[in-house]
């Protein structure tokens, strides 16, 4: 059974799309908690960061770079926030890993 983001990779679920290469695709979050918010989201399923093996090492790594250049175009260079979510208790809704970028206000902290 596919999962949401593999249905949004495949084409059969519409998204916005803000990026896309071999290794991952940015969407923008339907239900964004920032006025800027997106999705940066492996193509490799990873059904979760604490099941990501070392094989996995450079698509971490790229979907980090690859959401700094993102937060960039979109003109966030006042600050933003990465966030993976792990498990019910971390908020994971979806088991296919992929990081949420958060930007365009200023985030409080603690989070949550």
């Amino acid at each position: 059974m596919s999962t949401l983001f593999e249905k949004i990779i495949a084409r059969e679920i519409p998204a916005k799309i803000e990026h896309e290469d071999e290794h991952c695709i940015v969407i923008h979050d339907i239900d964004p908690q920032a006025p800027t918010h997106f999705l940066v989201i492996p193509k490799k399923v990873i059904p979760r960061v604490a099941e990501a093996t070392d094989a996995d090492q450079a698509t971490l790594g790229h979907l980090l770079l690859t959401a700094a250049a993102v937060a960039k175009k979109l003109n966030l260079e006042g600050g933003f926030r990465t966030v993976i979510n792990n498990g019910e208790d971390g908020g994971e809704t979806v088991p296919h890993m992929h990081v949420h970028v958060l930007g365009g206000r200023s985030l409080s902290w603690p989070p949550g």
